[in-house]
């Protein structure tokens, strides 16, 4: 990924962005129901999770169709930003469709962090905002299954009902109290050798990580997840192109919204919608996707600056 120069991938944006929503589709067709959702296409041994991968292509797609500077110095309008909606809110619906609300917030996030870092009109982003917060009680009433109400409700009110929907976040909490200031050692937490805490290797591993190493361990990890966010940013601002620029804002959010999200459903800060933490949480499909991301990053900034070939002259 970062070998190839990264504007090869610009006249792939759409072909790849139509990939990522062909596998989507695959996922209704060829996928298997699993704790109420179905999010995996099936290939032998192995499984392939396309929503993971969508929110790169997605990266890509955008960053296309805004590599151009905006059309009006003060900034881009909600016009402007319609076809880039779309190219967000296509993946969006058929993601919630399987239902998996999480991954839908993040390609969601992504979507809006990559508008407001490529110069959008005060205005329109205000109006984006109202018509954000009227749409909340429709979505709520329509768009959300019962089991996430109940997450969402479980958040708001965390002692209502632990022996459900608020054991994860319950023991969570436990799990990270427990882990003091030092931890409690490699593999020495109760919350995880006796299985108190449900999904260690997905949702929750930081959790674990917290009770084992503490909170000097937890700092460390969140200290090394913001030197991620700061180096796409830097990178951002020195791309040689707004081409760069935009997946480089890209893949900065796609690392910053799942570490928040995750970090924050952990602790009891967020509600619980199944996010998992970049290059922590087990999962092949998050893995590569992150992977990818960084080697974008290291693709963009290997080529900020143009290093004129040095070709053999004969001596004089």
């Amino acid at each position: 990924v970062a070998a190839i120069d990264y504007r090869h991938y610009e006249r792939l944006g759409y072909v790849l962005y139509g990939v990522g929503i062909v596998l989507l589709v695959l996922v209704f067709i060829l996928g298997r129901d699993v704790r109420g959702s179905s999010r995996w296409i099936y290939i032998g041994a192995f499984s392939l999770q396309p929503s993971e991968f969508t929110k790169i292509f997605m990266v890509i797609a955008l960053a296309k169709y805004l590599h151009d500077d905006p059309p009006d110095t003060l900034g881009r309008t909600l016009k402007d930003f319609a076809i880039p909606a779309g190219i967000a809110l296509v993946p969006m619906f058929l993601i919630l469709r399987q239902p998996d609300l999480g991954t839908a917030l993040i390609h969601g996030l992504i979507f809006v962090s990559v508008c407001l870092m490529t110069r959008i009109r005060w205005k329109s982003l205000a109006t984006l905002t109202i018509t954000s917060a009227v749409a909340l009680p429709l979505i709520w009433a329509y768009g959300l299954r019962d089991y996430q109400r109940n997450r969402i409700t479980s958040f708001l009110n965390p002692e209502a009902d632990v022996k459900r929907t608020g054991w994860h976040a319950h023991h969570a909490r436990i799990a990270i109290g427990n882990g003091g200031f030092t931890g409690q050692g490699f593999m020495k937490g109760t919350q995880n050798q006796y299985l108190f805490l449900p999904d260690q290797h997905s949702d929750f591993p930081f959790a674990v990580f917290a009770e084992d190493w503490g909170f000097l361990g937890c700092l460390l990890l969140v200290l090394l997840y913001g030197f991620l966010v700061i180096w796409a940013i830097r990178i951002a601002s020195t791309a040689k192109d707004r081409f760069g620029a935009v997946i480089a804002i890209g893949v900065g959010a796609l690392i910053f919204w799942h570490a928040l999200f995750n970090l924050g459903m952990v602790t009891g800060l967020l509600p619980v919608v199944g996010v998992t933490l970049p290059l922590f949480s087990a999962g092949g499909s998050s893995v590569i996707t992150i992977m990818v991301g960084i080697g974008l990053l290291m693709n963009v900034s290997m080529r900020r600056y143009h290093v004129p070939s040095v070709r053999p002259t004969l001596a004089d």
